[in-house]
């Protein structure tokens, strides 16, 4: 009987692994197979390093084997010619030109003639006659009076060394005048772009026939010392127009900010041109 332990000199290392085994298995085939796997890899491996490695040196090669013959040009010594030296001719020294002659400066003479004074004419206006002065009228609608030419107080005395303490005179504001020229305006809330506002919103427009295309006036009243408004007028050429918007005007009761003259609240004509277009 045949010892199992001692195993034939031809075997090799994989079938002494595999003995007894499923030698169909994947596993025999490849260690079987590969140190031929790794040979033809090795060989493989080092021909493509040597291709790309000697890839330049055989390029050269064949550009050299391919470039044209080399032509060889004769260079023979050619005798040179040196230039004659160019010799400048000396001229005799010119005498310098004469300078230019100086320009007298002219003085320009003015004459400083002073006019005689003239005096001027005194031009007075003769006093309205007695019948016009006495003339009155009375209503019930307040009218603007004639306003007053502003007091200038007279100049402080010249000082003597003791200071006096001089009061600032204001002229008097009337409570009935109505005031075209004030120190501070009449203001409606929010200004005047909120008032047209209101009376473009306020505005009848089936009042009108509808074919006037644009039409134009002027709305004068007068703010109250207590911010009303009275004595709307309107003075345009379309009676309809004006009547209307004499009435959009009595519509707003918002009451405005008074004029003021010196701080006093004063009565205050108010001027406000209305543009609308009524197209058929």
């Amino acid at each position: 009987m045949a010892d199992e332990n001692v195993y034939s000199q031809n075997l090799s290392l994989d079938e002494i692994v595999f003995e007894n085994r499923n030698k169909s298995y994947g596993a025999y085939d490849i260690r079987t197979q590969y140190p031929r796997l790794l040979t033809k890899s090795f060989i493989i491996g080092t021909s493509l390093f040597l291709l790309a490695a000697l890839s330049p040196f055989i390029y050269l090669t064949i550009q050299k084997m391919n470039e044209p013959p080399p032509q060889e040009v004769s260079a023979d010594l050619v005798e040179i010619l040196e230039d004659d030296p160019i010799i400048e001719e000396v001229k005799p020294d010119e005498p310098p030109p004469p300078p230019p002659p100086k320009e007298e400066e002219k003085i320009e003479v003015i004459q400083n003639v002073v006019p005689e004074p003239v005096k001027a004419p005194k031009i007075e206006t003769p006093p309205p006659p007695i019948s016009k002065q006495l003339e009155t009228q009375t209503g019930l609608v307040a009218q603007e009076g004639v306003k007053a030419p502003a007091y200038t107080p007279p100049p402080p005395p010249p000082s003597t060394g003791t200071k006096a303490s001089t009061a600032e005179v204001k002229p008097q504001v009337s409570d009935t005048q109505v005031y075209s020229e004030v120190e501070q305006t009449a203001e409606f809330p929010g200004g005047i772009n909120a008032f047209r506002n209101k009376v473009s919103g306020n505005f009848d427009g089936s009042a009108m026939n509808g074919d006037e295309g644009t039409v134009k006036t002027e709305i004068t009243f007068v703010v109250e010392r207590d911010g009303s408004i009275t004595d709307i007028k309107a003075n345009g050429k379309n009676s309809d127009f004006n009547s209307e918007a004499v009435r959009t005007i009595k519509s707003i009761k918002n009451k405005w900010t008074p004029a003021k003259i010196n701080g006093q609240s004063v009565r205050y004509r108010f001027r406000l041109p209305l543009t609308m277009n009524f197209e058929g």
